[in-house]
């Protein structure tokens, strides 16, 4: 587990982002089975998708 902890802190700040936007859909899916809402990951995924494009159109034309 410590040698988890060493790789993550090595990781740049720009790879964490990365790797914390990406297990979003993920997660939902997990927390709402547990509360007894299944719902289909991939749907997540597609929704969170174009949320991160439509995020970044924005930003970029700002």
């Amino acid at each position: 587990m410590q040698e988890n902890i060493a790789r993550w802190r090595a990781l740049p700040a720009e790879e964490k982002q990365r790797i914390r936007w990406e297990v979003i859909p993920t997660r939902a899916a997990q927390s709402m089975a547990f509360e007894g809402e299944p719902v289909d990951e991939e749907v997540l995924r597609k929704m969170h998708a174009r949320d991160t494009l439509m995020s970044y159109a924005f930003l970029k034309a700002s």
